[in-house]
């Protein structure tokens, strides 16, 4: 199965254009605090040369869906990604307000599923996957137990679709893609030289470990 790639924390037109470059088929912009935070009229003009070529999503923390919805629309978004432990209703709220992809994120301590992680899971067009960090809603650069994780996942994995993140590298990827089987790769910090600004050739390192999967290990 293919595995599509998603780079996040862009702030620069010239990493969004190397991403789709390497075949991305979604870049990812943050609104919630971040070093790698941008203002919804600056994201959109960040996401420009992905038009057409690749999805722009938009990583959202505990907001309104109306204040989601307003900052999707001026950025231009395909998808907006709900960090802040989202509900399933709040999916469903989001979704008469916008009417791109909504995804979850599902927060991960140790290696069990929180408890509603089945429902959102069947009401989200994709749950994102990402290590649970006191005190951070995500981007920490954590990996968590994908081993244990994917037993558990083994449960749900056809009700949707499953995008992995958290702690996520060229060295190690390939390793967590035979172990987790995501339908998506998510990657940030990863990939940088600084916070924000992408280092190219680990951008084309880890595109290329997630497409010709070898035994990369941490």
């Amino acid at each position: 199965m293919a595995v599509d790639l998603k780079f996040c924390g862009m702030t620069r037109e010239v990493d969004v254009a190397h991403a789709v470059s390497l075949g991305s088929a979604y870049v990812g912009v943050i609104f919630a605090e971040s070093p790698r935070r941008l203002e919804p009229a600056a994201a959109r003009v960040v996401l420009a040369p992905s038009r057409g070529r690749a999805k722009a999503a938009g990583v959202f923390g505990p907001a309104s869906v109306e204040t989601i919805a307003s900052a999707a629309a001026e950025a231009a978004l395909d998808v907006v990604q709900l960090h802040g432990d989202p509900s399933p209703a709040m999916i469903d709220q989001m979704r008469l307000v916008f009417g791109g992809e909504v995804w979850a994120v599902i927060r991960i301590a140790g290696s069990d599923l929180p408890a509603d992680a089945a429902a959102l899971i069947a009401v989200a067009d994709a749950v994102v996957l990402d290590a649970k960090v006191p005190g951070l809603l995500g981007g920490t650069g954590t990996a968590f137990d994908w081993e244990g994780v994917a037993k558990a996942l083994d449960r749900e994995r056809d009700r949707g679709r499953i995008v992995l993140a958290g702690g996520l590298n060229p060295e190690n990827v390939s390793h967590a893609v035979r172990i987790v089987a995501p339908d998506i790769v998510d990657v940030s910090s990863g990939v940088e030289s600084a916070p924000g600004i992408k280092d190219h050739a680990r951008m084309r390192a880890f595109g290329d470990a997630v497409r010709r999967p070898g035994d990369g290990r941490e």
